[in-house]
């Protein structure tokens, strides 16, 4: 059970199916408040910051993906995104890349949905819970590089330090702490949440940055490799020290 779940805010333009949602979470003391579109959603986020917010990606006169955007560009609020079948399928690989903690598809299981939400909301109590023992000692050593978690310095092989922004830092670090796995996009975006406030959700364009710091040739990364279909691979040895 989780500690304190705090409001959770509903996005839905259909009335029927928001207040059945609405209902079954209350049911099961999450407290919910409920949004038909953009402005009412806005109006919601003036006051408290809530907890998540399911949205639906297709609300009639608003865009999801737009609605979506202006959520990223100003929290890091979970978000659980609701879609159609499969014609929508695009709209939900593009919503898990632009931020999304998860999607659930129409029409769907409440009790399903119940245990997503349960599920993001554990993971956000978890990264809170870690940030707030991890002392950020020790680092990683890889390819002549070192990564140094307190100070947050990577350092070259002539022993240089190389500057990183904080998205850098976290995709880093994600990396190195699964080293020579395939990781999915969704993953790595959901690691470096959980390590900083990033505002720039697109895992390709923090790859492509990070590339140009730790590759010789960034056009044929070697460190960093592209696994087709699944993501990324962080394809050199990583020793913890």
């Amino acid at each position: 059970m989780l500690a304190d779940v705090g409001q959770i805010i509903v996005v839905d333009d259909d009335p029927t199916l928001r207040q059945m949602v609405i209902r079954y979470l209350e049911e099961h003391s999450v407290p919910t408040r409920a949004a038909s579109n953009r402005a009412e959603l806005h109006r919601h986020l003036e006051g408290t910051q809530p907890s998540l917010i399911i949205l639906d990606l297709r609300l009639g006169q608003d865009d999801g993906l737009d609605l979506l955007r202006e959520i990223r560009a100003q929290s890091d609020v979970p978000v659980i995104i609701t879609t159609g079948h499969r014609p929508d399928e695009i709209d939900r690989i593009v919503g898990l890349e632009l931020g999304a903690d998860d999607y659930i598809i129409k029409p769907f299981s409440l009790r399903e949905l119940l245990a997503r939400v349960r599920a993001v909301l554990r993971r956000q109590e978890m990264g809170r819970a870690a940030r707030a023992r991890d002392p950020e000692r020790g680092g990683y050593r890889f390819n002549g590089w070192k990564l140094e978690r307190r100070g947050r310095r990577l350092i070259d092989a002539n022993d240089v330090p190389v500057a990183l922004s904080k998205g850098e830092y976290a995709l880093l670090l994600a990396f190195l702490e699964a080293p020579q796995r395939p990781l999915t996009r969704e993953h790595l975006l959901q690691a470096t949440r959980i390590h900083e406030d990033i505002f720039d959700r697109s895992i390709d364009v923090q790859v492509l940055r990070l590339r140009r710091k730790l590759e010789t040739d960034p056009s044929a990364p070697r460190v960093i490799r592209t696994e087709r279909g699944i993501g990324y691979v962080f394809a050199v040895p990583v020793e913890p020290f």
